[in-house]
């Protein structure tokens, strides 16, 4: 599992001209099982996404196609991650 962290390099208004782009994206990447949960960061400087991929190069490949990163407006930092413990309701992030 990875924790990616988007920082906004640009405007909000610079941000919003690629939003609708970004939110296809997000939703091609829910649908194909890489994407378990994102958001904005508050206040609003970024986003995070916790994404499952096989491995860094594959999430790095999905991440390359972000609009985005492509309009140069964000950037990601990518944490991978292992959860250890959870939540009675969260115990599925435990499982590989």
């Amino acid at each position: 599992m990875f924790v990616v962290i988007l920082d906004y390099t640009a405007p909000l208004e610079e941000i919003d001209r690629h939003l609708e782009a970004h939110n296809a994206w997000l939703e091609q990447n829910y649908a194909a099982g890489h994407f378990v949960a994102s958001g904005r960061q508050d206040p609003r400087t970024g986003g995070l996404i916790l994404a499952r991929a096989a491995d860094r190069e594959e999430l790095g490949r999905i991440l390359a196609l972000d609009p985005f990163g492509i309009g140069k407006v964000a950037t990601h930092t990518v944490i991978d991650w292992r959860p250890s413990r959870a939540s009675a309701e969260a115990q599925w992030l435990l499982q590989p």
